[in-house]
């Protein structure tokens, strides 16, 4: 109940910023083209409370998620048009002003009148539909350099390249001929990644190979990876495909140890430093879980650091909840903030939209392709759980992160040329322009009645996606 509250708590606040900023860029563009803004709100439903500035009604309304324009105009037909609320919002709020007893919407004409929607230049109209996206595009901008400018949280003991801590023997990594100690110079044609681009080009080419350079002893190495087909599930982790990153320096630090388990026995203290597990110099306590699974309670010797002193302890694993462990709580790392300057911060913030926007178009065309299922889109559902657990994780990147990502993935959808999204406006606006004529009103109505039901269609089976991935719907091993 807990995880599911703050699940939903994040997600109401995440998706209703998000869509806010959305709507105040077409908001603020179709003031500055005169365009009569009837209400601005934020979420749905019937009126709590507000104020009447000019012609425009602010106000906050009942459901939280989200938020429209109101534009002069608004009749039946016009609507169809009308940027800054997609049909399924204008539905979802119409039906509920009507289960409330509230008055319809006046039906508008607009012909004559100079502050309609429909009765602005077209290009005002395109500038009025980008205006949302662009916004989205923005707040993401500002979010990172914000990030980067005033917090940038990093580990105090941490490793600046890509280096491959351990690889798991019979893996995909295994079969690439990887071995630990290698230093990624280049993977799927990104030079010098960063271990979040490795991930993120591993979850869009699941089932596919991919191009790796490496750097090994001295000598370049160029070898090629099969990302495994479980890349596509919402769980996967490097160690899937047998690469273990180096993410730290220095021994494991041991915080406690559990009484009755095979660390207690082998001699292990809090305070200890495990410098390495049968000669293996591990760093990481994730790598040093990996390499127990793989010897399935093999016996380990550990060489741990004590007041100054090199001990070697034996230890063997034992089978502790869902795999083999020693018993002991690993210290968190210390980390501390850096904020870098303006222009680096401004500069790294840039490069970030720019890679996550990359990484979307990527996936898009991956899609379209089938390279990827459609099944790995993240829905209602999967993006609260990930706001969810980004809303519980140390530290303020994670929510910077998702909060950005989503922002530039709302930008970048919005802009897709589909009826009843923004693209969808600006390319009916394009091809109207070069016909020097409105397409016919009926024809234009039909489209984009197909459209919103191919959307509805698309909406529940995301949706049915996301709820059959909840752990209770799926199987964990034990």
């Amino acid at each position: 109940m807990h995880a599911f509250l703050v699940s939903a708590a994040a997600f109401i606040v995440l998706i209703g910023i998000m869509v806010v900023v959305h709507e105040l860029g077409h908001f603020i563009v179709a003031k500055l083209c005169r365009v009569r803004v009837e209400a601005f709100s934020v979420g749905f439903g019937p009126r709590l409370f507000g104020f009447k500035y000019g012609e425009t009604d602010y106000k906050v309304c009942l459901l939280p998620v989200g938020g429209f324009v109101k534009m002069t105009g608004e009749s039946p037909e016009q609507n169809l048009e009308t940027p800054g609320k997609p049909v399924f919002q204008r539905v979802l709020e119409s039906d509920l002003s009507r289960e409330m007893g509230a008055a319809p919407a006046a039906d508008l004409g607009t012909s004559d009148d100079p502050g309609a929607f429909t009765s602005h230049p077209r290009w005002q109209r395109m500038l009025i539909g980008v205006a949302g996206p662009a916004a989205n595009f923005i707040l993401a901008l500002l979010l990172m350099v914000f990030y980067f400018g005033w917090i940038n949280e990093v580990a105090s003991v941490q490793v600046k390249n890509t280096t491959i801590e351990w690889v798991t023997p019979g893996s995909a990594a295994a079969l690439a001929k990887l071995e630990p100690g290698d230093v990624l110079q280049q993977f799927d044609g990104v030079s010098n990644p960063d271990w979040d681009q490795v991930y993120t080009h591993i979850k869009v080419n699941a089932n596919q190979w991919v191009p790796v350079t490496v750097e090994r002893g001295g000598q370049t190495l160029l070898l090629s990876l099969h990302i495994p087909a479980s890349a596509k599930s919402d769980d996967f982790d490097l160690s899937d495909a047998g690469i273990l990153p180096e993410l730290l320096s220095g021994p494991i630090p041991v915080q406690t140890v559990d009484p009755d388990t095979p660390a207690e026995r082998a001699g292990l203290h809090a305070g200890d430093m495990i410098e390495a597990i049968d000669g293996h110099p591990f760093h990481n306590v994730t790598t040093l879980l990996a390499y127990m699974q793989t010897g399935q309670g093999k016996p380990l010797t550990l060489t741990v650091l004590r007041k100054g002193a090199t001990l070697t302890l034996d230890a063997t694993p034992t089978k502790l909840d869902s795999g083999w462990k020693l018993g002991f709580v690993v210290a968190t790392p210390p980390s501390h903030s850096q904020p870098l300057p303006l222009g680096q911060a401004i500069t790294k913030a840039i490069g970030f939209c720019k890679d996550n926007s990359t990484l979307v178009l990527e996936f898009l065309k991956h899609l379209f392709t089938h390279r990827v299922s459609v099944s790995q889109i993240q829905g209602p559902v999967g993006i609260a759980r990930m706001a969810g657990e980004a809303a519980e994780m140390r530290g303020w990147y994670p929510k910077f992160d998702l909060s950005a990502e989503v922002s530039l993935q709302l930008g970048i959808l919005n802009l897709l040329p589909f009826p009843i999204l923004d693209g969808g406006l600006i390319l009916f606006l394009i091809i109207e322009s070069v016909l020097r004529h409105d397409i016919n009103l009926v024809i234009k109505e039909r489209i984009y009645q197909a459209a919103f039901v191919v959307l509805m269609m698309f909406m529940v089976f995301i949706i049915f996606s996301d709820v059959s991935k909840l752990p209770m719907f799926t199987h964990i091993k034990p």
